[in-house]
């Protein structure tokens, strides 16, 4: 079972402390902390957007379904919602409670609370063979009419502030996915020039990545209003190629070694690989380079 941590909400004035929680989980379990990233962007979401479908007791366990979200059409029909379609991409498919789905409405697309549970919502079997990130159990989720409340009005979720404040949540876990695979080098017995090379290039990359989250968070609780797009997609660029150069330098500084002997290290680096494709890669950085002003 994965505790959820009670982290600070994004934009009140300890953002940083948010991002902090985020990297520290993901440090120990890349996969306990997507999941528990799920759960607290969805807490968030639902303070922001508000409505009656606030997590109610200690029990419920959220995740925020929104990809592909033309997958999932809304229905409004005899005084409420009903949500069908094959989701993919479902963090947590088994393990959530409740979830945040996007859909596609009459008046657009929009966002639902909707319980987690058969017969109107089913995880399909087979639809998550990854090798990285199996544990976070994301498969297709089957939506048949299920009862869903709405969240906020058409365009509301990608349209409000802390979209992007979530968005750089996400690289908080990255960040905290790079320092437990570079622990491993740090712990590295009597390294040789090579290893210490790489380890220094690896402390850069990581100071770099830690500095672009301190700068967000910042910048967040200052202006928590602002358009956070341009911030929220440097942020999350910077610590990508950062956490991309500690899996290659600490690779090459260790060899094969931990890799094939060190099952917990060989599985953080499956798993980072994976959650680092969260990314949309060179699409992200033409968007930056279309939102970029001098410095």
């Amino acid at each position: 079972m994965i505790e959820l941590p009670a982290l600070p909400l994004p934009g009140h004035g300890a953002t940083l402390e948010r991002f902090r929680g985020l990297a520290a989980l993901a440090r120990e379990d890349l996969v306990k902390a997507r999941l528990a990233e799920g759960h607290l962007d969805a807490v968030a979401i639902l303070a922001e957007l508000g409505g009656s479908a606030l997590p109610a007791s200690a029990g419920e366990r959220w995740g925020v379904w929104a990809a592909a979200p033309s997958s999932v059409r809304a229905e409004h029909a005899g005084g409420g919602w009903r949500l069908t379609g094959d989701r993919p991409w479902c963090s947590g498919a088994a393990w959530c409670t409740h979830a945040l789905v996007t859909a596609v409405a009459g008046d657009g697309p929009r966002l639902f609370a909707v319980r987690n549970e058969a017969p109107h919502a089913v995880p399909l079997d087979d639809t998550w063979p990854a090798v990285g990130m199996a544990a976070s159990d994301s498969r297709t989720v089957r939506f048949t009419g299920a009862p869903a409340e709405p969240v906020g009005g058409p365009g509301d979720y990608v349209g409000r502030p802390g979209f992007w404040h979530g968005g750089a949540g996400v690289a908080a876990c990255w960040y905290g996915g790079a320092l437990g695979i570079a622990d491993r080098l740090y712990a590295a017995d009597d390294p040789g020039p090579h290893a210490l090379a790489h380890l220094g290039a690896v402390h850069v990359a990581l100071g770099a990545a830690r500095a672009v989250l301190h700068e967000a968070a910042a910048a967040i609780d200052a202006d928590p209003k602002r358009d956070a797009q341009e911030l929220a997609v440097r942020t999350r660029l910077t610590v990508e190629a950062a956490a991309t150069e500690v899996l290659d330098r600490v690779g090459r500084a260790l060899g094969a070694g931990p890799l094939c002997r060190d099952a917990a290290h060989a599985r953080r680096v499956a798993d980072l690989t994976v959650y680092l494709r969260q990314s949309h890669a060179e699409g992200d950085l033409e968007q930056l380079g279309r939102l970029a002003t001098p410095w």
